[in-house]
């Protein structure tokens, strides 16, 4: 793709074009190390993609140094979006670091750079989905546990806190309000897990009941091939007429090899887990996101002091758990943190309108 004409650059640079053109310098650096230090991690397909995006991060910084000239200076610090990522890659080199570059790369500024060339704009777009792509094989590989214990640490959170400030708000003793907050966590955990249990075990049924029977692969000697009712069986599984007779009469044909081959050829079969490891995943995650916001009423604080207390440690508790999700789903963790505290609160400031009035009519 060549560059745009139309953009141009002015023969002596403009002192905020010069600090914008160091910080890009510097960034682009910085990304380059990052692809780098993740593709050490990796091997395969994957190293070579990563080695390939540093290389093109080097071509965008070789841009920058050109149009710096004498005034590149010291090599600058990226910004601090920047740093973190390669913290991240240095450290644990996971899927959050793909996530957080996919997140980068798509809010490139070049396009609205009249300094940047069109094909780096171009790059960063395609940049944006090879790690989107990469970082999906992360989420699938992710285990399924993982997931379920974010969010259900989510939830215990948010449940049992607008239960306990609800029942603060009306007024009722101390140890009240830790019965209530106790009663909470095992209700919802035994609860979720309850579901956890029923919703795997459910779907393991199903995918029973799909399989094709073994021992009916036995009878097809016995068939009458004439009637060729193989040929139902292939048009109930989704064949085309035509298709299914054809693979009806081939079968017939190797009647003798049917040993090796299988009636219906079956897909693979979706990783559903265990249902009892679902389920304790579920009670125990659960559990620890209910526990936080009873964690000042067990150590004896009570009154105002256990409600803020209280507030602050789930707060924190929701925006990790709010950034993480962000991560799994391919988001800006920022938003995702701010939008599950909202939400968190959110729930309490309601129970605790509830509690007052409540309390003010009891």
């Amino acid at each position: 793709m060549s560059d745009d004409p139309t953009r141009t650059i002015p023969e002596k640079p403009t002192p905020d074009q010069l600090r914008r053109w160091r910080r890009y310098l510097a960034n682009e650096r910085a990304e380059a190390e990052v692809y780098r230090e993740l593709a050490g991690k990796r091997t395969g397909e994957e190293r070579e993609i990563l080695l390939r995006l540093a290389d093109a991060e080097s071509r965008h910084e070789a841009h920058w140094r050109d149009l710096l000239g004498s005034e590149v200076g010291q090599p600058g610090k990226p910004d601090l979006r920047t740093r973190i990522l390669g913290g991240l890659a240095r450290n644990f080199g996971s899927v959050f670091s793909l996530a957080l570059m996919q997140s980068a790369e798509s809010r490139s500024p070049y396009t609205n750079d009249a300094d940047a060339t069109d094909q780096m704009s171009a790059d960063e777009r395609i940049h944006a989905e090879v790690i989107r792509g990469l970082a999906t094989r992360g989420r699938e590989r992710m285990s399924g546990n993982f997931r379920a214990s974010v969010f259900g640490v989510n939830d215990g959170l948010v449940s049992n806190l607008a239960l306990v400030i609800g029942v603060m708000a009306s007024g009722v003793a101390p140890q009240i309000v830790l019965l209530t907050g106790v009663s909470g966590l095992l209700s919802g955990a035994l609860s979720m897990a309850a579901g956890e249990y029923i919703s795997v075990r459910s779907q393991l049924e199903l995918l029973d009941a799909s399989t094709p029977d073994p021992d009916a692969q036995k009878a097809i000697p016995e068939l009458d091939v004439d009637a060729n009712e193989l040929e139902l069986v292939y048009r109930a599984r989704g064949l085309g007429e035509g298709e299914a007779a054809a693979k009806a009469a081939a079968v017939f044909a190797r009647l003798g090899e049917l040993d090796d081959a299988p009636l219906i050829p079956t897909e693979d079969r979706p990783e559903t887990g265990s249902a009892r490891s679902a389920a304790l995943f579920s009670f125990l995650s659960f559990a620890v996101g209910a526990f936080i916001p009873i964690i000042p009423h067990v150590i004896g604080l009570t009154g105002l002091v256990a409600g803020v207390v209280s507030l602050i440690l789930v707060g924190v508790s929701l925006l990790l758990t709010g950034g993480i999700t962000g991560v799994l789903s391919g988001r800006p963790p920022l938003y995702r943190a701010l939008r599950q505290l909202g939400i968190g609160f959110g729930a309490a400031s309601v129970t605790y309108m509830l509690g007052l009035a409540f309390g003010m009519i009891l």
